[in-house]
């Protein structure tokens, strides 16, 4: 079970813990992880673009001239694809982009996700943050001690308001509850902060 130190918000060491192998430790499966972030990623988006086809745009219900001997080629409406004003062909419609992924898949990807964060020495478990004051210049001293600085996610095992605007203001920074961390947002931050509670909660979701 590997050994990770716990820091306090002075950034000096006030204790160990030994994480579960099975969620810190297990094998780094980078297809399941390339899945998940994908699959989250298109559930951002909405979905709401729309284009009117020949039937949907106004007017064009009378052929705009004769079929024969006039000289032009022959037209059944003014709305056709082909026309200035006329319907789109094969334009978006609204849709849902979800993609289903199965649970096994994404809990393989959320432990190969932290276990890569514990390989790359970018884990870091912290106690005491809730005691942090409301001040910005008190949370970057607190990331300057730790050596997180770098585009850090905090992840939080309760209702922490200082926490969340004492970190407001500082570039990439982004405070998670631990029931809404996510696979994307993991790799998508350079450094993982967990509270020592957080990370017993991750245990007991994601052990086998």
């Amino acid at each position: 079970m590997p050994t990770v130190d716990v820091i306090g918000i002075d950034g000096q060491k006030v204790g160990e813990v030994a994480l579960a192998d099975e969620v810190f430790a297990s094998r780094i499966h980078v297809p399941a992880m390339h899945q998940v972030v994908v699959a989250y990623l298109a559930a951002q988006r909405q979905g709401t673009h729309s284009t009117k086809t020949r039937g949907e745009v106004r007017g064009g219900g009378r052929k705009p001239w004769r079929q024969k001997h006039t000289g032009r080629a022959r037209q059944g409406s003014i709305r056709s694809p082909l026309w200035i004003k006329g319907g789109v062909a094969h334009g978006p419609k609204p849709r849902s982009y979800d993609q289903k992924v199965n649970k096994k898949v994404r809990r393989l990807a959320m432990r190969s996700a932290l276990s890569l964060k514990l390989k790359e020495n970018k884990l870091l478990l912290v106690e005491g943050i809730e005691s942090l004051s409301y001040k910005t210049k008190d949370m970057c001293a607190f990331l300057a001690n730790v050596n997180a600085q770098d585009k850090p996610l905090m992840v939080i095992h309760e209702s922490m308001p200082s926490v969340y605007m004492a970190s407001q203001n500082i570039p990439g920074m982004k405070v998670l509850h631990v029931d809404g961390i996510n696979v994307y947002e993991i790799l998508n931050h350079e450094h993982l902060i967990l509270t020592k509670d957080a990370a017993q909660r991750l245990e007991e979701v994601y052990s086998a």
